[in-house]
């Protein structure tokens, strides 16, 4: 018999699509189980302060298709000190939480390890579009970016064509370019930059727009990753070193909301029975990863400790590709 009887589901850090699903799951397969489910808003935050009512299935019906997070999300400056994760332990013992559910990125995983360091049982779920986790090799809400940014990409081209124009997307991922990798494939672009590898403009950016110009090309795409900046600057250096109009866009937020797709709806979900299940075992302290298309669990500390790096093969494959 597991001795867990109420869990707490919060989501932190930035909101990603699909993180609704999750919540949904955890809701479902905890009440399936016989378990009180306590939905905590707003993050770190809402725990410290209290901000915590108990969800029933009703609660999150109707609510898979949205983007962000029912529970929203909010900066806590308070639980990197020691004081506010004992506020957080303190509030989780007034409510009866016996474990708490956490969903986002690597610094929501750094506060669930704080919490289980003064006792409390915790448990990951992988939750932003920048897919830079290193324990798992897919996060929710990934691909719902790629396709909105795809998207973008599609609409941007066709002006482009019609005036000869060269376009500069940045777009989201922090220091991580995996957003930017992929959609630079799936959109045709000449040119990718990545936080990852260090670039020359001359020889990587301009002279692959003028070659491709030299061979009758009307159009051009340049992908600049979030970690790498400066969108607009690197088009007025194209425009004025090929003479070819150049226009800067800088995607920004309406990466992270939308509809999430079917993808990120089905992993969102198993991810969230998953996390439930294991406490239901009396499994704690774990993160919920994807690992070689599987559902797996990892130890939080374990897991915080590894390093994830940009694939070598796929980045020369955009190369090749661009040509």
């Amino acid at each position: 018999m597991s001795e867990i009887k109420t869990i707490g589901v919060l989501t932190s850090g930035g909101d990603a699509p699909g993180m609704n699903a999750a919540i949904r799951a955890v809701v479902r397969t905890g009440i399936y189980y016989g378990m009180r489910v306590m939905g905590i808003r707003k993050g770190y935050n809402g725990l410290i302060n209290g901000d915590i009512t108990e969800m029933s299935l009703r609660a999150v019906s109707d609510i898979i298709h949205r983007g962000g997070t029912i529970l929203q999300t909010a900066r806590c400056p308070e639980f990197k000190e020691e004081e506010g994760i004992k506020r957080g332990v303190a509030m989780c013992k007034v409510f009866d939480i016996d474990a708490v559910v956490v969903i986002g990125g690597d610094g929501s995983y750094r506060g669930a390890k704080d919490l289980s360091k003064f006792g409390m049982k915790v448990m990951g779920i992988p939750g932003t579009i920048d897919n830079d986790i290193a324990c798992t090799e897919y996060t929710i809400g990934f691909d719902t970016a790629l396709n909105t940014v795809q998207d973008a990409i599609d609409k941007i081209r066709d002006t482009a064509y019609s005036h000869e124009r060269c376009s500069v997307l940045e777009v989201m991922g922090r220091h991580a370019g995996y957003i930017a990798l992929n959609v630079g494939i799936a959109g045709g672009a000449e040119v990718v930059l990545l936080p990852e590898k260090t670039f020359d403009l001359g020889k990587d950016v301009i002279k692959p727009i003028i070659e491709g110009r030299n061979r009758g090309k009307k159009h051009y795409i340049v992908i600049v990753a979030e970690g790498v900046g400066g969108a607009i600057e690197i088009a007025r250096e194209i425009q004025e070193q090929t003479g070819i109009e150049a226009r800067a866009t800088i995607l920004g937020h309406i990466q992270r909301g939308g509809s999430p797709t079917v993808n990120d709806r089905v992993m969102a979900s198993m991810m969230g029975a998953r996390a439930v299940e294991l406490l239901k075992e009396d499994i704690s302290n774990r993160i919920i990863s994807l690992k070689d298309n599987k559902i797996v669990d990892i130890e939080i500390n374990e897991a915080l400790d590894m390093k994830k790096e940009i694939d070598e093969e796929i980045i020369q494959l955009s190369k090749i590709l661009a040509l």
